[in-house]
């Protein structure tokens, strides 16, 4: 497993698209940080989906390191990037040029951040959540929009530091309408950061649990 071995250095660069593209040189994203994690040993360590562009690395760290302030107590879990040298992947049609992160949706239960759900791995992306963003299997717990919008306001501050934009945001289509009516989702909306207006309904469907980020440069 050559990710126990990896040692980062000098710059990447990414080549194409992030549905046809490479990386050069890829970083490998901390398995952990003080409020954020991994989400899947397997995914980082077996399957070795945990490598990004040098640029993207340092946008991570900082906006983590900003949500420590704006998201006190709350413990992020970050999930598939790409491969150590891009291209395709198993279960995605992206991630190919190092330029794109899966973040897993902050979830609350009676205002108090939900974690036991965050644990299962790579079937966390088979969990589902209604349009109101309620947890199927226990209308408890839904989607914290409001810490969600943070977390994105946080990555697009730290981002344009690094030579980076917010591309594109994909969450399930039927889910933006509750996230724009937080107050961070408003901010969101007021940047101009885009958020796919259509997604195919294969797309969409798993676009519940998780929220997709391509960045590109500036």
């Amino acid at each position: 497993m050559p990710q126990f071995f990896h040692r980062n250095s000098g710059q990447s660069r990414s080549h194409g698209s992030p549905g046809n593209g490479r990386l050069e040189n890829g970083y490998l994203i901390d398995y952990s940080l003080a409020n954020a994690k991994y989400f899947s040993f397997s995914s980082y360590y077996l399957l070795g989906n945990g490598y990004i562009n040098s640029r993207l690395y340092h946008t991570l760290v900082e906006a983590y390191k900003s949500c420590e302030e704006s998201c006190p107590n709350i413990k992020f879990k970050y999930m598939e990037c790409s491969s150590h040298k891009g291209g395709k992947q198993l279960i995605h049609r992206t991630h190919r040029n190092g330029l794109s992160v899966d973040f897993m949706v902050p979830k609350k239960k009676a205002n108090q951040q939900s974690t036991f759900y965050d644990h299962l791995g790579i079937w966390h992306y088979f969990l589902e959540f209604d349009s109101n963003g309620k947890l199927s299997l226990n209308k408890e717990v839904e989607i914290d929009f409001e810490t969600m919008g943070r977390h994105i306001l946080a990555l697009d501050d730290a981002a344009r530091n690094h030579g980076l934009k917010i591309k594109k945001v994909l969450l399930q289509i039927d889910l933006k309408d509750n996230f724009y009516r937080s107050k961070s989702g408003q901010e969101v909306k007021k940047r101009g950061i885009y958020f796919a207006q259509y997604l195919s309904p294969q797309v969409d469907k798993f676009h519940d649990d998780h929220y997709h980020i391509d960045f590109s440069l500036r």
